[in-house]
Formats: C-alpha cells, structure tokens, sequence
C-alpha cells in the first residue's frame, strides 16, 4: 500500500479492526520513510451482472441516482435516499453472493422505496417493470391500496388481489377506478394521456383486455 503523503511503496500494519459488522477490516498503517499514519479499509468487492453479460462493482451512488430520478419533485431528503441505498446494499448482501444479477438489485429497491414514497414507487417501478397501459398502473395501485404483495408482476412471489378493495363500493370498484380512488398523489404519476385513454371503464373493454392476457 502505497503512502499517500510521501507516496512511499510500502507502508507497515501497525493496528487491525473489523468494520460494519464484520463486512469489513481497518487497518491502521505506518509508513517507514515518512513516519506518518493512515487508515485504509478492506471489503468485498460485490459485482453486478448486467444483462448484457457484462459485470461491474456495486455502488450505492448509482442507486441513489437511480431513485433521485424517480423522487424529483417529492418531499424525499439526500439523507433519506441514502438510506434506503444502505438498506438495498445490506439486502444484497445478506444474501451471501460475491455477484448478483441486475434485476435483483432492481427488486431489492423497490421495498424501501415503496415505504419512502409511493409515486416515486410507482415512477421507478413503471420504467422497471415496463408497464404497457393504464392497466397496468391500475393493477399496481389497487395492489398498494390493499397493501398485498410486492406489486405487478413480481416474478419472485405470487401476488394474490382481493376482488373487492377496502373503501371499494359493494358489488364493483370505487367510482374513477383504482387511479381515482387512490387520490391525486398517486393518480399525478400517471400520464396524463394514459389516464385520458383509460377513462372507459366499460364491461367491453375490460373483457378484451382479460382475454388479451
């Protein structure tokens, strides 16, 4: 290790401790040709594999900006982005691999920010999962109103949707539909042209879109 004062090639460990619960080392070093100390720390590189085959390290600075993105114009703070970039890193972690696949780290946001912000949530996970209509921020938006599951189209658990949601009029969905009844926080991260498209709530459509699926 190289001294980063003198730029000596060779510096001596003069004291070892663990770090972040044992994630990580510091050692305390000295350098023999200047005498002067400095700390370095050692961690396990975790990698990332891309789909196109291609792996990186992971970074928390990339998920922050990522979730950034997704939270422009929300009352969400710096401070709280980087914790929810914490909690992504200590799930994928967790889990024991030295690399990951992309999608997981993907899934592995979607959790906290859903308990951040749901329209962030709902932003982030419309680019994520590639949400097609209307319908499919319907589907999403009855599924946090009824506060089931892990959302649309989770391939990791299956979601099971109550007929009737809470506050629903009995016998059919509250009036507007899920965009609606989920009030105009959730409802503003919908296009407004996708909203405009999916104000027809008729028995026909709804059929050809079932059969469609």
């Amino acid at each position: 290790m190289n001294c980063p004062y003198c730029r000596h090639l060779d510096s001596r460990v003069i004291d070892s401790r663990t770090a972040d619960d044992g994630a990580a080392i510091r050692r305390r070093r000295s350098c023999p040709a200047c005498g002067r100390r400095f700390t370095t720390q050692e961690t396990v590189i975790l990698m990332v594999g891309k789909r196109s085959g291609v792996t990186e390290p992971f970074t928390r600075d990339k998920i922050t900006r990522g979730v950034r993105r997704a939270c422009q114009g929300r009352p969400v703070s710096e401070d709280q982005l980087a914790i929810l970039a914490q909690r992504v890193e200590d799930t994928i972690r967790a889990r024991g691999c030295a690399e990951v696949p992309s999608h997981e780290v993907g899934l592995a946001i979607l959790g906290p920010l859903r308990e951040l912000d749901e329209v962030a949530y709902l932003r982030f996970a419309s680019v994520y999962r590639g949400f097609e209509s209307l319908a499919d921020f319907e589907e999403e938006i009855a599924t946090l109103r009824s506060g089931h599951g892990n959302g649309w189209r989770d391939g990791y658990q299956d979601t099971e949707r109550s007929a009737a949601e809470p506050g629903a009029a009995p016998g059919g969905p509250a009036p507007g539909g899920p965009v609606a009844a989920a009030g105009p926080g959730l409802a503003a991260a919908v296009p407004a042209a996708a909203a405009s498209a999916g104000a027809e709530h008729d028995p026909a459509r709804q059929e050809q879109r079932a059969s469609a699926r």
